[in-house]
């Protein structure tokens, strides 16, 4: 099912021991429209510090509660490696918040995650991606391995650009159509399972009466993160002529099929059912 980001905000964040925080912000990565992180506000328990949780350790949501329950444990967040989310995240950062927290790299496959779709396939645990030790390995000798491994990422990273963005400031990029303006992002649209962005909803504003319609990452032709800009490769009146996006109502697989078929563009199911058909064994 899709969600609505902003849906997501001040979700509280329940650990194995208790709350860690609640939800302000996601960085996404800017290459293969993925949420990577929730930036989560640690309230007075950690100072109000910021730390990121990764969809990896995310279970079931309880959307009625607004709860997100993780895997991990307050002591873990406590001492996970210190970010400045007020600044680019590196691939050294993740590298090093990876290797703390056991996950498989995401950037190590063809796939959304790693060789797969989902991000529970990078937990060390999971059947057919285990990494944990084997029984005579001591801790010693894994966390040796451990720390090397993220010297290695850290080092082959070392002068990659950083890839994610902040959610909340792609929220109110205008989009350019190659004949002129459409309008701006109001919110962004993801997928729970996977959590890849699916489509920038975006308000014409005067336009268009206000009305709203979905750009899907795949139709992006640009994006200038300095001038807070995103052009699209579509006309006005290809936009204007479009399905209308109503949030009431639930957006199927249907309504999905509609709008890409309006564009002539292929539904990007299609693409990574080839994708994981190729990659299964």
């Amino acid at each position: 099912m899709l969600r609505r980001m902003n849906d997501l905000e001040d979700f509280a964040i329940r650990a194995s021991d208790g709350f860690i925080g609640f939800v302000k912000d996601f960085y996404f990565d800017d290459e293969a429209w993925v949420v990577r992180y929730l930036v989560v506000d640690t309230g007075t328990w950690l100072s109000s510090r910021k730390v990121l949780i990764s969809p990896i350790a995310i279970g079931l949501p309880n959307w009625a509660a607004k709860i997100l329950p993780v895997s991990i444990s307050k002591e873990q967040v406590k001492n996970s490696p210190g970010i400045d989310t007020e600044k680019p995240v590196s691939r050294q950062h993740e590298a090093r918040y990876f290797g703390y927290y056991g996950y498989l790299p995401y950037w190590g496959g063809d796939g959304l995650w790693g060789g797969g779709a989902y991000p529970n396939l990078m937990l060390p645990s999971y059947a057919g991606f285990d990494s944990t030790p084997h029984p005579e390995q001591s801790e010693a000798e894994k966390a040796f391995v451990d720390a090397a491994y993220v010297q290695a990422e850290e080092a082959r990273h070392h002068d990659d650009d950083p890839h994610l963005r902040s959610a909340k400031a792609v929220i109110g990029y205008y989009i350019q159509a190659t004949d002129g303006d459409i309008g701006h992002v109001q919110d962004l649209l993801f997928d729970e399972e996977t959590w890849a962005i699916r489509y920038l909803i975006v308000k014409t504003s005067n336009w268009w009466l206000g009305h709203q319609v979905l750009i899907a990452p795949q139709w992006i032709q640009d994006v200038s993160w300095a001038d807070a800009t995103v052009s699209v490769n579509l006309t006005r009146q290809a936009v204007k002529d479009a399905p209308p996006y109503d949030p009431a109502l639930q957006l199927n697989r249907r309504r999905e099929a509609g709008l890409h078929e309006h564009y002539g563009r292929p539904g990007y199911w299609e693409a990574e059912a080839k994708r994981d058909a190729a990659l299964s064994p």
